[in-house]
Parts: structure tokens; C-alpha cells; sequence
């Protein structure tokens, strides 16, 4: 399993999106819930040296940072992720730059191509392994309201072969 650097919301921010995790569910869309937190994965390598944390503390400080969720995205072709985008800002661009210039010498073997500041999209996972004939009716319920304004209120490494969030800041 990888590990990665990631940006988690505030509450309520988080509580909308389970709610949208939820609501797949019950339409029988494998979702994200329970097994989960809603995140913004920054930065990912096979492994990242605990040592990063607290380097990062600094750009953790610039938390909390408007978070504007925006349109469905999918990713992949027949069975896809269902996401929906993060708007990006200026700021959120350049946090995003700094983690992977503090993170850089930690991650091992190298970062993962997609999290890369000039290929990256910020996304939110939504759902997993999305037929092609759920697609519709995760649509409606995942693309509503059309726009969610939050907030980004902390960042974690997540190491994901122990399951294992670490709080930095």
C-alpha cells in the first residue's frame, strides 16, 4: 500500500461528503463509507519518511484554507473512480508546490507521476469500481449540490499499509 500526504476538511466539509458517501451506498454505489476519511491526497510514493512531518508543520500553518468542491470527475474507463474536483486556487496550487518541494528528498522510491505539481488534479473519491451502468444515478446523487463550499482544516500522512493517520500541525 502507498503512503501519502493529504489535506482532510472541517467538520461540517467532511460531514457533507459522507453524507454523499452514504447515499451511494444506499443506492447500492460502492462508496467510500464507511472505510475512510474524505481527503485531498497531495502527495504519494510507495513510502514517506516520517521525518517529513515535521518539515511540513509550516505549511500545515497556512490551514485553514477555503475548499471549493466542485464538478464530478471520473477516472478510468470501464469500472471508474467517481470523484469530484477541487476547485483550484492560487493558494491551494502553491500549498500543493510546497509540499512536494518539502517532500521530495522523503519519498521513496519517487513521487507517483499524478500527484506531481504540473499533473496533478485535486479530486475527492467519491465511489470505486463504478459500473458503467451506475454512472447516471451516481451522478445525480454525487454531483448534488453542484458546488460545496468547505474548508480545508488540516493535513495527515496516511501510511496505507497499516491504516494509520498521523496528524501534522
Amino acid at each position: 500500500m502507498v503512503h501519502s500526504i493529504e489535506l482532510v476538511f472541517d467538520g461540517d466539509t467532511e460531514a457533507t461528503i459522507r453524507r454523499i458517501w452514504q447515499d451511494l451506498a444506499d443506492a447500492g454505489i460502492p462508496s467510500q463509507a464507511p472505510a475512510s476519511r474524505p481527503h485531498v491526497t497531495l502527495a504519494v510514493a510507495e513510502r514517506i519518511d516520517p521525518l517529513v512531518d515535521e518539515l511540513l508543520r509550516p505549511v500545515a500553518e497556512r490551514l485553514p484554507l477555503n475548499a471549493v468542491v466542485g464538478a464530478p470527475v471520473l477516472f478510468g474507463r470501464a469500472n471508474v473512480v467517481f470523484t469530484r474536483l477541487i476547485v483550484p486556487t492560487t493558494e491551494l496550487l502553491a500549498l500543493h508546490a510546497e509540499v512536494h518541494r518539502v517532500c521530495r528528498p522523503h519519498l521513496s522510491p519517487a513521487p507517483m507521476s499524478n500527484s506531481l505539481p504540473d499533473r496533478w488534479t485535486g479530486h475527492v473519491t467519491l465511489a470505486r469500481r463504478v459500473g458503467g451502468h451506475q454512472l447516471g444515478r451516481a451522478l445525480r446523487i454525487a454531483g448534488r449540490p453542484a458546488q460545496i463550499d468547505g474548508r480545508f482544516a488540516g493535513l495527515r500522512r496516511w501510511e496505507g499499509d497499516k491504516r494509520a493517520e498521523h496528524p501534522i500541525g
